[in-house]
């Protein structure tokens, strides 16, 4: 796997072009899972039956908007930093570590588990991307990794929660 730069040496703001560099796969890997997570979040929007149909439809749209929104965020990162921001299903499928979704119609239960089993590895992933990032020196990078950790938490809260009898 390897990591797309743009000119990496020419940004002076502080960091080194090889801790950029780091930084810039470590954002490379979230995007793709968040691309993963999007994808799978949107299918499940399409392909929810049963009893809570109408909740789960408009609560699956809530959250792959969300999720759409915090990639954006991770790619413009990305591009400040002086990289390249993967944009192809076949980069997404290098660097991803979640599963994609199921090729075959699941209930809406397990729709649910998937995507709180998913969410809470972005989180666990994202608590140590943060500690990486603030270790070489990049406060920026932390605080939006933190930021996008505190709405996934919140995703997975709202999933466990429609789970609860």
């Amino acid at each position: 796997m390897t990591t797309q730069t743009a000119d990496l040496k020419q940004i002076g703001t502080g960091l080194k072009a090889e801790t950029r560099k780091q930084i810039v796969t470590n954002l490379n890997t979230l995007l793709a899972d968040e691309h993963v997570l999007y994808t799978k979040t949107r299918n499940f929007h399409w392909n929810v039956t049963g009893i809570h149909f109408s909740t789960l439809h408009a609560l699956f749209e809530e959250q792959y908007d969300a999720i759409k929104l915090m990639a954006d965020e991770i790619a413009e990162r990305t591009r400040k930093l002086g990289g390249f921001a993967i944009g192809s299903m076949r980069a997404f499928s290098q660097f991803m570590r979640l599963e994609d979704a199921p090729d075959t119609q699941i209930t809406a239960e397990a729709m649910l588990i998937d995507l709180v089993e998913d969410h809470e590895q972005i989180i666990r992933n994202l608590r140590e991307d943060i500690d990486r990032a603030a270790e070489l020196g990049d406060e920026g990078t932390a605080d939006m990794l933190t930021g996008i950790m505190r709405q996934h938490e919140s995703i997975a809260w709202m999933l466990r929660s429609m789970l609860q009898s």
